[in-house]
């Protein structure tokens, strides 16, 4: 029976892309650097993932993340810029500006208090996570919220979740599930922790990772089916797929 959920923030609950977007073309107003199109924000978009992939795989720091992306982003796009620094602290405030629900995720876990405990993981920093949470109103219906800025590590790492594991206390390994759209974060982190997996897909990815998914959504409100044991063999499943 499952009495702990563990939320991953952007890209499950939240649509972190809309809120980059605004993020990045508000910066590119108060720094006075012209449009950044679209196809500029799908650019950075792929450099960023790399970033985040990098840290989730222990090669780099958060601070090199933060700040080595806009310095390659602005070198690729040939745009003169130096203020690199601060253009990473204007963005960090203004990810909280805007928020924008996967799913209707707010009523979701309204829905879902009180049949479980509720609880935020994120990789995000403490400045943005905490804006975004709050503006929201996510805040009020998580029983504990975990920032990998707070917590001095990120997830996959298992000393990320054992933190976690001893903040809520408690629950039997199979009574906590992590529900995430990341496979290198969320789900890896999953299993590193030995805790149940739920993998967020609604645009039906493939993946050839090998790992453990006890369950793959497409819809958030499917967690309230897992929950209470009903939900349908078509989302409920166990992969262990060669790399």
């Amino acid at each position: 029976m499952i009495k702990a959920v563990l939320w991953d923030v952007d890209g499950t609950l939240l649509n972190f892309e809309k809120s980059e977007k605004y993020a990045l073309n508000k910066c590119f107003s108060i720094f006075h650097l012209g449009e950044c199109t679209d196809e500029m924000i799908v650019r950075y978009s792929e450099i960023n993932r790399s970033y985040w992939q990098a840290l989730e795989a222990g090669k780099i720091t958060k601070k090199e993340v933060l700040i080595n992306r806009f310095r390659d982003f602005f070198e690729k796009e040939h745009i003169k810029f130096e203020q690199v620094s601060e253009f990473n602290e204007e963005y960090q405030i203004r990810l909280g500006d805007k928020y924008f629900f996967n799913d209707n995720a707010y009523e979701l876990m309204k829905k879902l208090q009180g049949k479980v405990k509720q609880y935020a993981v994120t990789n995000g920093t403490h400045m943005a996570q905490k804006r975004k949470l709050e503006n929201s109103g996510l805040d009020k219906l998580f029983d504990d919220i975990f920032i990998s800025d707070d917590v001095g590590i990120d997830k996959p790492n298992i000393e990320y979740f054992d933190h976690v594991e001893r903040q809520i206390g408690g629950y039997d390994k199979q009574e906590m599930m992590i529900v995430g759209d990341s496979l290198t974060s969320d789900i890896q982190g999953g299993n590193n922790a030995g805790i149940l997996c739920c993998w967020y897909n609604p645009s039906g990815k493939k993946t050839d990772k090998k790992l453990r998914i006890d369950y793959e959504i497409s819809d958030l409100h499917q967690v309230e089916a897992i929950i209470s044991g009903t939900c349908s063999k078509i989302y409920r499943k166990t992969m262990s797929l060669e790399a």
